[in-house]
């Protein structure tokens, strides 16, 4: 039977001059953006075209093609070597206690920026239910394994009973102690959370739910309705945002942003740089930029409302985080340090560690690169 929520997917636009007749545009705004959809597709929800408010905004950007995705010299397809790093199909192994698992191809909206753009909305790469088995039977082999991660596409646009089916034969396995879930739909597509979906996921507990939002805009009654289901269920929610220009790379935005996720049960988890994915340099800001973001940020709101900010390492290095540098000198008797007013402290270093003496040897100012203390035995009068 066909759902609600699958009727209105059905009814998002996915050609450049549909956007157009949309929202009251001229077509020629559009017409030489179908070269662009040839090679990344489009989909955009009702709900998600509703939030544009304007051409080129923050949102518009997000999820209307633009010519530059054909013009970027410097991306690379997989950046981050996650088909490098799949011992089977669809599933990276990276990490030593976990995994990410490919179980949809498809996205309610398809972000402009996408980490995977090389293989969202191809129907040919679209995990079949074997592809999925394979990827289960490889964790079900793997005992280091404690914590799988769906994502794709979007996981939650799979059918409630597919997603059952997957999280089932998770829970089976032992060793198996969480399952977390990668998901845009609260934001781009809300009406997919429905009270049917979250009965079910309340049943595969624990499940930790991360979700993708970039913009205060994104944050409305709709998006707080959906969250606020699945928050109800018992599912911890977390975000992660991206770090793209022209969207979210001004400092009181971001801000914004993070204080409104809290409003609606939504923890800020990660901050990522843009990834160099081949399509989307005209997306991306250099680090110092977002180093600046998180001194406005820290210290000037609740802790609650900070995320971590890192790097996801190309050539599958993992998640770096990055910080700004308030952590001046390390002596032997003293750190100093930076508050986020620019105010200097003095923390005042224990002498002696277990019977050994932790010594720095001559003062380190840190650039970045903090040398590792060296243990010398204490030597008895």
């Amino acid at each position: 039977m066909v759902e609600d929520w699958q009727r209105a997917l059905a009814e998002s636009v996915t050609k450049p001059d549909e956007v157009a007749k949309k929202l009251g545009l001229g077509l020629d705004i559009l017409d030489d953006l179908n070269q662009v959809v040839d090679r990344y597709p489009m989909r955009v929800t009702d709900h998600y075209l509703s939030l544009i408010e304007g051409v080129g905004d923050p949102i518009w950007r997000q999820c209307i093609p633009s010519v530059e995705e054909l013009s970027d010299p410097y991306g690379l397809e997989d950046p981050l070597h996650e088909e490098i790093d799949s011992p089977v199909p669809g599933l990276t192994h990276r990490y030593p206690d976990r995994v990410l698992m490919i179980v949809s191809n498809q996205c309610a909206t398809y972000c402009r920026f996408c980490t995977r753009k090389r293989r969202v909305g191809d129907p040919k790469r679209n995990p079949s239910k074997d592809c999925i088995l394979q990827q289960i039977e490889y964790v079900r082999r793997h005992s280091e394994v404690r914590d799988v991660l769906l994502s794709g596409g979007d996981p939650l646009l799979l059918t409630d009973e597919r997603l059952e089916f997957i999280l089932g034969k998770l829970r089976g396995i032992p060793h198996i102690e969480i399952i977390r879930i990668g998901t845009r739909v609260p934001c781009t597509f809300p009406e997919r959370v429905t009270e049917k979906l979250c009965k079910m996921l309340r049943q595969h507990h624990p499940i930790f739910i991360n979700i993708h939002l970039n913009h205060p805009r994104e944050v409305n009654e709709e998006s707080a309705r959906a969250c606020g289901l699945l928050a109800d269920a018992g599912i911890p929610l977390g975000s992660q945002t991206v770090l793209l220009r022209g969207v979210n790379d001004k400092a009181e935005v971001m801000k914004n942003l993070m204080q409104k996720l809290l409003t609606i049960r939504v923890r800020p988890y990660y901050l990522f740089q843009c990834d160099p994915v081949k399509g989307t340099y005209h997306f991306r800001t250099r680090v110092e930029e977002g180093l600046e973001i998180m001194k406005a940020i820290i210290g000037y709101t609740s802790g609650l409302a900070v995320p971590h900010y890192v790097v996801d390492a190309p050539g599958g290095g993992g998640k770096i985080p990055l910080v700004p540098n308030y952590l001046q000198l390390i002596e032997e008797d003293r750190v100093l340090l930076t508050n986020y007013q620019g105010r200097s402290f003095e923390y005042p270093q224990p002498c002696i560690n277990n019977g050994v003496s932790l010594r720095v040897g001559s003062s380190q100012i840190l650039n970045g690169d903090v040398s590792k203390p060296r243990a010398v035995p204490r030597v008895k009068a």
